[in-house]
Order: C-alpha cells, then structure tokens, then sequence
C-alpha cells in the first residue's frame, strides 16, 4: 500500500487527517488520535490550558514567590530524588547569568532522557521562592536553541509521544484555514452580545495577539459553549408535548394525604406540592426541580405526589443513588402510605434473584403502585405496566441520561427531581434550564438547630472532646478528611490516617473507615453497620455527603476544613441532626488563611444552605463551586457557569428571544445554527434533539 503524500499547512483542508501533515507520522497520528485530534477541524476547539509568554524571559534573581514565569537557564546537574523506577523525582539544578534555581518534577525520573548538563532550555511554571532558594515545580519545558518561538505560545494539554512542538505545529497549520470557517451562531445572537467572528476567537484562543483580543476570543467561545447548551436544554425541556395524550393527573388525594401527617407542612412544602400538582394536572409532562435543604421535607412532598399519581391509576418509580437509601426510603413510605391502600415494592441489584423476580412481576403486571430502588429501576428487564411520575433523589447523582432511561418505561411521564445540595439562586436558572424550579427554603418547626463551632490546630483537641462526650452518651459521631490517605508532598489530613490514629487511641469505641475507593458492597456493610449502632465513630471521606440518615449522629468533626467549600460542608453538616438530640458540626481549620477563617465564620453564623451557596459563590469565585457536573450534558470546555455567570445569563436571555421568534429553529437565518447543534449533541453521549 503506497504511502500518503505529505502535505504542507498550505496545502491541507480542514477535513484532512492530522497524519497528512509533513512532520506528522502513523504513530503520532495515533497518539494524536488519544487526544481527540484526528482532523484538522479537531485542533479548533483542543483549548490551551494555558499558555507562555514568551514576550518577557525573566531573571532568576528577578522572581517573586508565587508567580507563574518564563525563565531561561542552563542545566548544571541531575540528579533523582525520593522513590522508585519512573516514579523517582527529578531534581535539575539551572542557572542563568544572574543565579540558580532548581526545577523538580514529582515522578519525573523518565524525563531524565530530555535533558543534558550544558544545554539551554526555557522553563515555564509556577515558582516558590524561600530564604533566597529559588524552585520551579513540573514546568513546561523547551529547548532553547538561540531560534526560540516569539510571542504567546499555547501550552497544551499532552498525552506520551506527544510535544508541544507537534500540537503547535497541528494548530498553526489549522488557523492558516480557519477563514473558512462558516458562521455558525445565528445572527441576532452574534449582533446581541457584539461577538467577534469564530476566526478571529479560534487564532487568538491559541495564539493571542495580546490582552484584549485574548478576551474578546475567549468572551466568545465561552458564549458560545453556553448559548449551545441552553438551546438544547429549552428545546429538550420541552419534550413533553401533548403528555399522556391528554390525560390528567387530578384530585384532592395529595392534600388529603398531607393533613394526615403527624405534622403539618411548611408553607414552602405547601408551595412546592402545589407546584407539582398543577404539572401533573396539565397534559404537559412535568419536568420539575424540587430543590430544598437537607431536613426540609422534600420526601413527604414526593410521597404526596405520588399518593396523588396512583390514585390516578398511573404507577410511581423513585430512583436512589445507593442501595441502602433506597432501603431507607422504602421503609419510610411503607410508614407514610399505611393505611392509604398504597402497594410500594423495592428493587435493587443487590437484593436476591426470588425477590428480585417477585418484583419485576408486580411492577409488571401493575399490582405495585410505586418502585422504589436504585439504578436496577431502569435496567432492560424492568417494565412497567403504567408509569405516569419518575422521581429522582439527589439528581446530580444520575444526571440527564439516566432521568431519561427511566421516563423512557412510561408514555411521558411526569418527571420530579429533588436536590438538596445547596444552589445559589442567581445560578439555578441557568444550570437547569431544562427544569422548572421549586424551592422548599423552610425548615419544619420543632427541629433541634445544629451547633457550629470552629477550631484551629491548637484547639483541635476540644473538638475532639465534645465528640468524646457524646459517644460516651452512647451517640454516634463522622470524623470527615479530604483525603483517602496521607498526600504525597502535601501536607493534609487522611481519612486512612485518623481512623488508624483514633482506632488506636480509643480501642475501647468500635470505629470503621469508609471512603470511595471501598466496592459499593463493602460501603453499604459499613453504612448499614453505623445506622444500626454497630459502629460508633465513622471516619470518611466526603462520600458520606449524600447518605441515610441515621438519628442517633450528633457530631460531624471536618478536618482541614480549609480544603472544602462552604456548600460542601453544608451537606456534610446535614448528616447529624436528624434524631431528638441535640447536635454539633465541629469545624477544625489548619492552614487556609483569610478564606479559610471566613468560611467557618459563615458556617457557625447561618445553617440556611441557599445563604451559605451564595456566600461560596462569592468567596470562592472562578472554580469547582459545584463538586459534580451533570453528567449527560455535553462537556463545557471553557465555559464555567459560576465563573461565567454574567455570560450565561446573558446567552440564555438570546436564546430566549431567539425561541420566541422561532420556537422549532426552522428559519433560514438558524439552518445552520440548528445543524450545528444536532452534530454536537448526536457526538456526545448527552441530550438527542
């Protein structure tokens, strides 16, 4: 077979394959292909992740602790560190005409092989300066031959086999075409925001000429990534069409069922319930949000709903992340629906084949009302005779895809899913576009409020003493760390390190250690163990952020609160108070700074989740506000909706007023536009429009 013909980057087109290109071979190509790089159209959207600049080469005796910097120095001697193989850290001592520093790479010892004593490189990375040492840690590096690039330069992500050479040579190569590119957002969008054309962002994305025209690429982009998944979400939010072909859902069975709870709702459970039933009254089907903090009385507005829905004659499935609150819910509906002529069965993967088999059949053949379970609910072996409600619990947790697998057993059901991980309100418009929002923001009367205390390396002690006092009443405590085990070249506290460490200086208090990395089996062992009083310290990661809950908890002790954000801690929080004893969220704080201090403050002043969110939007800014994404959607690149707020506010008004003018996208000026959007999402494994 005749080898291809290389080509220049003149003589390329962007459908051409990477292997095309002079300089590229069959096992680049290859590597390439790993990294989502098989056409040249593919290096548009493979962002930088960050870049150097190489305008302003800096001094060694110039640089200040903390900043990100080019230098260029010559390597004087290696040598290899700390562990074992490949896995050693590298150590280069460099130098320019004015000092030395050194540049170490953590298991880096397989790149001893790209450097020589004597030669010229340039560095580019993050540098710690202490006591008039200088050190440089894993920077990215280039030979520096006296011909160096100008400018910009984008750094890559890479994957082995791979430089930066080669993916600055793939993308230079692509921008010489990028005028081809066509338009692709519609007009009155492009207008609206006052964008810069997809040429101009996609050169200086890569290559930026300079501030501004970096920002005005990148304002663009982000836009764009936005104004895509908003338009999908609305779009896909209504699906719903005609619904159960004109059948509605109605009925005083919901209210009825309410006033025959030993309690009486919350005036915010009252709003939210009759946000759901007036959905399922419509023949549209409902896509509803049910967002409310931990305690608040999320489950007895669902078990509301669904009372109201087979009473109707349709069937109810609720959807657990986890075996053992799928359990937990059960046995609570078994209680609220006594007495209401209400047949609830549980199905989970775990349970045994006779009861598994028993199960499908009554889902079957309709004689069960409601199936509550876990992922099994939507496994291909389950039908249902008529199911009109889908409802998930902790939605993030399953994500589009699998809300949809579910309403897929039914004719349009009505879907409602519930959340109580806390979301500023400024954000939630934004990130469930494809929802209509209901937001229980009361606690029910009579609960026992959560004492919040904050200590510090030198009061940790105290901390540990409540928690003392407590299991010595015979509660039951959390001790939560950031960590699985102890950080390699990082100082932090490990869930591993502070069970064996309690373990050993309390052999009198049964303790057990839970994290993420333990099989699901073994994780519902030990859960099951806790909530039945077995063990009575658990010591855990943040797994135990969505759990069962176990009444007799009173303590939740957070170590190295610094390395967790206020929402998170919230959740965590909300694990004890849940029984008739007064309970404690011990925070211990080592390190952090101003931040760090300010969070606990927040923590010990208010317990409300939607104050706190919008305090860690604040605080927090740029970042991982949000510990998961909705897994289902099409991956953002660029585009960050805490941090891009401003941004993602403004896409979703367009697309609003675009929708308005033309609802299906049949129009000439949004034919490409539309065409555009299918592609991406039929590409992903999210949305199908």
């Amino acid at each position: 077979m005749a080898a291809k013909t290389k080509k220049t980057e003149y003589e390329i087109s962007l459908s051409s394959e990477i292997s095309e290109l002079k300089g590229i071979g069959p096992q680049k190509a290859e590597r390439l292909a790993k990294l989502g790089i098989e056409h040249f159209e593919d290096m548009f959207e493979f962002y930088p992740r960050e870049y150097e600049d190489k305008r302003n080469v800096k001094r060694i005796c110039d640089l200040a602790d903390g900043e990100k910097v080019l230098v260029r120095a010559r390597v004087l001697l290696l040598r290899f560190g700390k562990g074992f193989g490949k896995n050693r850290t590298l150590h280069l001592l460099c130098e320019d005409d004015t000092a030395r520093m050194e540049v170490l790479f953590f298991k880096g010892a397989f790149l001893a092989g790209q450097f020589k004593q004597g030669e010229l490189f340039d560095f580019f990375g993050k540098v710690k300066v202490e006591n008039g040492r200088v050190t440089m840690f894993h920077p990215s590096y280039s030979r520096s031959e006296g011909t160096e690039e100008k400018g910009i330069l984008p750094v890559y992500p890479l994957t082995a086999g791979i430089s930066q050479k080669d993916l600055r040579l793939c993308s230079r190569a692509a921008l010489l075409h990028a005028d081809e590119l066509s338009e692709t957002l519609p007009a009155s969008a492009v207008i609206s925001a006052r964008l810069c054309s997809n040429a101009y962002a996609y050169s200086n994305i890569h290559y930026p000429q300079g501030d501004e025209q970096y920002k005005a690429a990148r304002y663009r982009l982000v836009y764009e990534e936005l104004y895509y998944l908003d338009t999908a979400l609305a779009l896909s939010k209504d699906r719903g069409g005609a619904g159960r072909n004109g059948n509605s859902i109605t009925g005083d069975y919901a209210w009825q069922f309410a006033s025959s709870l030993p309690f009486e709702m919350t005036g915010a459970q009252k709003r939210a319930l009759k946000d759901i039933l007036d959905d399922m009254a419509s023949p549209k089907a409902m896509n509803r949000l049910v967002q409310g903090d931990v305690g608040s009385g999320k489950t007895a507005v669902a078990a509301a709903a669904m009372l109201q829905s087979a009473k109707n004659g349709y069937q109810s499935a609720f959807m657990a992340p986890t075996d053992i609150l799928a359990r937990q819910h059960f046995e609570t509906l078994t209680k609220l629906f006594k007495g209401f002529g209400v047949d609830i069965v549980l199905l989970t993967s775990t349970m045994p084949s006779a009861e598994k088999k028993k199960a499908l059949e009554l889902i079957k053949s309709g004689a069960a009302d409601i199936a509550v379970g876990t992922h099994a609910l939507i496994s291909g072996g389950v039908e249902y005779s008529n199911l009109g409600l889908v409802i998930t619990d902790e939605q993030h947790r399953f994500g589009v895809n699998q809300r949809r697998l579910l309403s897929a057993k039914g004719k349009c059901p009505d879907v409602l899913v519930m959340t109580a991980t806390p979301i500023p309100r400024t954000l939630a418009v934004v990130l469930y576009a494809d929802l209509d929002i209901s937001v229980i923001d009361e606690l029910p009367p009579g609960r026992i409020p959560i004492i919040t205390k904050s200590y510090d390396a030198k009061t940790r002690k105290q901390a540990y003493d409540i928690l003392l006092e407590e299991v010595a009443k015979g509660r039951q405590a959390y001790i939560v760390a950031p960590y699985i085990e102890d950080p390699e070249n990082m100082e932090g506290r490990s869930a591993q390190g502070l069970f064996e460490g309690f373990s050993a200086a309390h052999k009198d208090i049964s303790c057990a250690l839970l994290h993420g990395q333990m099989d699901q089996a073994e994780k519902d062992d030990v859960m099951t163990r806790f909530y039945n009083g077995e063990i009575q310290v658990l010591v855990s990661t943040v797994v135990i952020e969505v759990g069962i809950d176990v009444p007799n908890a009173t303590v939740m002790l957070i170590e190295d609160s610094q390395r967790f954000g206020l929402a998170q801690m919230h959740q965590l929080r909300g694990r004890v108070g849940r029984g008739k004893h007064q309970s404690y969220c011990l925070i211990v704080t080592d390190g952090g700074g101003q931040t760090a201090e300010d969070r606990a403050k927040i923590m010990c002043q208010t317990l409300s989740g939607f104050t706190i969110a919008e305090k860690d939007l604040e605080l927090r800014g740029p970042g991982e506000f949000f510990g998961y994404r909705q897994h289902g959607l099409p991956q953002l690149t660029l585009a960050d909706p805490v941090k891009h707020r401003e941004v993602a506010a403004k896409a979703l008004t367009d697309v609003q007023m675009m929708l308005a003018k033309d609802p299906k996208l049949t129009s000439q000026e949004n034919a490409a536009f539309l065409k555009n959007l299918k592609r991406k999402y039929m590409q992903s494994d999210g949305l199908t429009l």
